[in-house]
């Protein structure tokens, strides 16, 4: 098993490496090409589109190159071995129905197709991007199921629907290339939180296995989020805060997470924002139990009945600018 994770991971790496290689090489080849595309992608409609191609490039891997999971398995929580508390889970609860989705697993798939609480849901993760995200994966009338297109855009995630070949940027949940441009898929909320807090909030939910094995995953992005710039990006950097800096992103604001560590809460409008130590980063070191603390973000909304815990993102700095050029990045000057 430990042989098959390592050559799978020098596997993703060497993908990293040639497609940064093409990219800096032989930059005509790195060029949008949707004539070329057709061939590989020839349910999508390309004459529909809601962005610049030129925007979009390859990560490397092609069409499905990162597979996608789709027919989950699940572990009884209590019956969890090897994942240690610290360790960071997508964790989910709907109606009534709690699940943990360790970053490790989505490291090397990106994308679970999955049913909680009787709601079809895709979760996701971009690791380029730190970018954790659910959504109802129902639209229009039609149940959804993605996969992994290869193509970047601003380092994130490009996603795809099997229904229609269209293609989705995964942090804004938003159709931008084919039948589907300009739909929007509905987030739900979730956290990115130590295994550990999970388990003790819902002792009676369930973990995602690995599609293969029994472990849980590692990091093969070794000290990405310690790097100066991110990996396959082109666009403007945020001005006065590290670009791979953390930042919480709620619409169109974002705290960083050394102003939110230092207060350790933040209220805006009707949001209350807490930092709490004891979780490790998943992009520091190889083994992700033995990564830095970046902390346990929670995100809730003020109600009559109480406080609910609210759609929001912790990704990067320059992920957050990117997309939202125009939103106000609090931070540490």
């Amino acid at each position: 098993m430990k042989l098959l994770l390592k050559k799978l991971t020098l596997k993703r790496f060497a993908m990293l490496l040639l497609a940064g290689f093409v990219i800096l090489s032989a930059p005509n080849l790195s060029i949008a090409n949707p004539t070329f595309w057709k061939f590989e992608w020839s349910r999508t409609d390309f004459t529909k589109k809601s962005v610049d191609y030129s925007e979009i490039m390859s990560g490397g891997p092609p069409k499905d190159g990162i597979p996608s999971i789709d027919n989950p398995k699940f572990t009884a929580l209590k019956n969890v071995k090897g994942l240690k508390d610290t360790v960071p889970v997508i964790s989910l609860t709907l109606n009534g129905e709690s699940k943990a989705y360790p970053l490790g697993i989505l490291m090397r798939h990106e994308i679970v197709n999955d049913r909680i609480g009787g709601v079809p849901v895709a979760v996701t993760y971009c690791p380029l991007c730190n970018a954790a995200i659910v959504f109802d994966a129902r639209l229009d009338g039609k149940i959804l199921d993605f996969g992994t297109t290869g193509k970047l855009r601003n380092s994130d995630l490009v996603m795809y629907d099997r229904q229609t070949e269209s293609w989705w940027q995964q942090f804004l949940g938003e159709g931008i290339v084919g039948e589907m441009t300009g739909k929007v898929l509905k987030v739900i909320p979730s956290r990115i939180e130590a295994f550990g807090r999970h388990k003790k909030a819902h002792p009676n939910g369930k973990v995602l296995r690995a599609a293969f094995g029994n472990g849980y995953g590692g990091n093969p992005y070794g000290g990405y989020d310690s790097s100066a710039t991110p990996f396959l990006y082109k666009g403007p950097l945020p001005n006065g805060i590290p670009a791979l800096m953390r930042v919480v992103a709620i619409g169109d604001q974002a705290w960083s997470l050394a102003l939110l560590r230092q207060k350790k809460r933040i209220e805006f409008k009707d949001t209350v924002i807490t930092w709490e130590a004891g979780q490790n980063s998943a992009l520091d070191t190889r083994d992700i139990s033995k990564g830095k603390d970046v902390g346990n973000v929670v995100v809730q909304r003020k109600t009559p009945n109480g406080l609910v815990d609210a759609v929001h993102d912790v990704t990067f700095a320059f992920t957050f600018y990117a997309f939202r050029p125009k939103g106000k990045l609090h931070h540490i000057n």
